[in-house]
């Protein structure tokens, strides 16, 4: 075993004793460029190593900045959409606020050109059976109203108040198959009483078959009633057909859309016929 040691430590100093030599040797033959060829080999080792790292450190910085740079996009998308769902959400508010000031603008037009004082109401509520055409506004005896005023809207005649509370009122539209209005067509004068028929047109009776009237014909409120003020807006005709009992019988479509009522004005002031107790025109 002694001698196996020896042999083995005596081959280890033979190699060290030969790597010795050969980087002496390296160390004083050079190159064809001038350079120690032991620098030469050192160089293009450390060299090799120094790129295989520089490679690593520059993927792992480009992957770095893609990542960041991926979080940045998915932040910007993130405000984005949240600014685009606000965005959305103004325009809507904008829109509601613009039909809302046009209607405002429409009322109050209508309540300058009107010659009676009116009350702004907003319609609360509507009636849940077609048998009874009605609706609820927020305004009451405590601001004016009572039963048998006349209601109004932008487009025209909306109804009457039927029955007033202390801060609400009950309002039968026009287009209630108990409702009438005294009624004349605008171009002929012809006159006779507007119904409804429950459902969403109205119909013109007692007018004769000797009147001009035409599809297209502007019906208005003649004041004849007592109740609604003279040339407000009905509707307009659609249909004229021959009758019974030598009158016309005739369709109008209402000017207002009482599907979608808002605002209205109810007439604090008694038409002229109602003061005076003269009737027609």
């Amino acid at each position: 075993m002694t001698i196996l040691d020896l042999r083995q430590h005596t081959g280890y100093l033979f190699a060290a004793v030969l790597l010795g030599h050969v980087i002496l040797i390296s160390t004083q033959v050079t190159s064809h460029t001038g350079v120690p060829v032991l620098a030469e080999v050192t160089f293009g080792a450390f060299s090799e190593v120094q790129r295989g790292v520089a490679a690593v450190t520059d993927g792992a910085g480009q992957l770095w900045d893609e990542y960041v740079a991926l979080r940045g996009v998915r932040t910007d998308n993130a405000r984005l959409q949240v600014e685009l769902a606000a965005t959305r959400v103004q325009l809507q508010e904008e829109r509601a606020l613009a039909q809302r000031s046009r209607t405002l603008e429409q009322l109050l037009g209508l309540k300058d050109e009107s010659a009676p004082s009116t009350v702004a109401a907003d319609v609360i509520a509507a009636s849940a059976t077609p048998d009874f055409r009605t609706v609820t506004i927020d305004k009451g005896s405590d601001e004016g109203l009572h039963h048998d005023m006349a209601v109004i809207a932008p487009g025209g005649v909306v109804g009457r108040i039927v029955m007033s509370g202390l801060h609400a009122s009950q309002v039968q539209l026009l287009i209630d198959r108990n409702a009438a209005v005294g009624a004349l067509v605008e171009r002929s004068r012809a006159q006779g009483i507007v119904m409804g028929d429950g459902g969403r047109m109205l119909r013109m009776q007692y007018v004769l078959e000797t009147a001009d009237i035409r599809p297209g014909d502007t019906v208005v409120t003649s004041g004849i009633d007592g109740i609604y003020p003279k040339g407000f807006v009905i509707g307009r005709v659609v249909t004229v057909e021959h009758g019974v009992g030598g009158y016309k019988l005739i369709r109008i479509q209402p000017a207002v859309d009482f599907s979608s009522l808002e605002d209205v004005l109810a007439v604090v002031t008694p038409p002229p016929s109602r003061n005076t107790g003269a009737g027609g025109e």
